[in-house]
């Protein structure tokens, strides 16, 4: 892996895992975390992006529960974690981080978002509020209902979106039904920006974390990437 510079910054007084490349910067990026926190693996997945040119940046956005990085498993406690985050909240913390970007010469226009999980249903939710230059979900819940306080169902987003957009998610996942995906894909299609979804056979929640060998999915995994980095390249504004 080319080499990156990566440490925990403050911006408006909460803590930021950032990664930036060592060389040519093509854009900015924003990961959000899974509902178990900034752990190694997003802190990984962050330097993946760097290494592929992106000044990465993981918002903490447990930061107003006492930000705790919660073990693989314990979705009990990431619940109570989940269900104290707002709208107004995660719009807050990715303004901060647009910000802190814009300051460093990468405008909305030149940042990706992506997001896994949890932190996929916010990056979808990013992408339908702010004119980001692209965004990608892994496996984001909440398509057919409300997730947080201020945040609608993604199927009442969809047809709002103002960023590319491309979902993943895998056919064998539990709690995100297949029929829901294709409803999704449909009023994504009503949309002003380009979109797309991608569904992988055999893969279940959680297929990118090579953390958790129960629920990864290599092959998915890697495809899932690559289509990734393809659509922040193509979708993402230079200059």
């Amino acid at each position: 892996m080319p080499r990156v510079e990566a440490s925990t910054i403050e911006l408006h007084g909460f803590p930021v895992y950032e990664a930036i490349p060592d060389g040519d910067v093509r854009g900015g990026a924003i990961v959000i975390q899974e509902a178990f926190g900034v752990n190694d693996h997003i802190e990984d997945v962050t330097r993946r992006l760097a290494a592929e040119g992106w000044r990465a940046l993981a918002p903490h956005i447990f930061h107003r529960s006492d930000d705790p990085v919660i073990p693989y498993g314990d979705i009990q406690a990431a619940m109570t974690h989940i269900r104290r985050l707002t709208g107004q909240g995660l719009l807050a913390d990715a303004d901060a981080c647009l910000e802190h970007l814009a300051a460093n010469g990468l405008p909305t226009g030149r940042v990706a978002v992506t997001g896994f999980c949890m932190g996929g249903t916010v990056a979808f939710y990013l992408a339908a509020t702010r004119p980001l230059g692209a965004a990608s979900t892994f496996y984001g819940g909440g398509i057919a209902e409300s997730r947080w306080p201020g945040v609608p169902a993604m199927l009442d987003l969809a047809p709002e979106l103002r960023t590319p957009w491309l979902g993943l998610f895998g056919e064998v996942d539990q709690g995100i039904p297949v029929a829901d995906v294709a409803r999704l894909r449909g009023a994504a299609e009503d949309a002003d920006v380009p979109t797309e979804i991608v569904r992988y056979p055999g893969a279940g929640h959680g297929f990118h974390c090579d953390a958790r060998p129960q629920s990864h999915h290599e092959a998915s995994a890697r495809d899932a990437w690559t289509r990734t980095l393809a659509w922040f390249n193509a979708h993402v504004a230079e200059g």
